[in-house]
């Protein structure tokens, strides 16, 4: 039988080595979280954003909004596209469905209307809108979905790139998938094609 001084010795034994357990699992997981998203490596696009002043929210800036972005439409949507002007020119809405309180969907939401914040996370970016719900883009490595129901958003994944060489991230590479519609690009109307396909 042991003497209780040294059962009290054991115990104490006992309960340092299982602290000292635990505070080098707390340390190498520290390690793991801190290898696992190295802010160094991404670019630091804190802030607001803004669309600069006197561009409007047309893709190309250098070039006017409707017929002067010269998108590269079928003769059928083009035709879409002359009547949504027509109509707009006698005072009607044409195409552009944001009259109906309609969200502006992707990708005409990434025309910037109000201001914007990107937050960069270890698996996921997104891109919080002034007046609209977050864009989520997942860069955990994760495929589609396939049971997802479409959204106006639609749902977006993305990889990081450093297209330099330097060691950091200077690139996000996004697709969007799983939309519906309606959506158009800006608001004279210029139509997205109606199955609501990427490309």
């Amino acid at each position: 039988m042991l003497h209780p001084s040294t059962i009290g010795a054991i115990t104490r034994s006992l309960a340092f080595a299982s602290m000292a357990v635990g505070a080098a699992l707390a340390v190498a997981l520290a390690a793991t979280t801190a290898q696992a998203f190295d802010e160094t490596k991404y670019p630091d696009w804190s802030g607001q954003w803004r669309r600069p002043p006197g561009v409007s929210i047309q893709w190309d800036p250098t070039k006017p909004l409707g017929r002067g972005q010269q998108a590269p439409l079928t003769a059928e949507y083009q035709a879409l596209f002359e009547a949504s002007l027509a109509d707009q020119a006698k005072g009607g809405q044409g195409e552009d469905a944001r009259f109906t309180c309609v969200p502006p969907g992707m990708p005409r939401i990434m025309t910037i209307v109000w201001p914007a914040e990107f937050v960069i996370l270890p698996k996921i970016a997104y891109v919080n809108f002034e007046n609209h719900m977050p864009r989520r883009i997942y860069t955990d490595g994760r495929s589609f979905p396939t049971s997802e129901e479409p959204s106006l958003m639609g749902y977006s994944v993305g990889q990081w790139l450093d297209t330099d060489g330097d060691g950091r991230y200077d690139t996000l590479e996004v697709e969007t998938r799983n939309l519906k519609g309606p959506r158009t690009f800006e608001t004279t109307g210029l139509p997205m094609h109606k199955d609501n396909r990427p490309s």
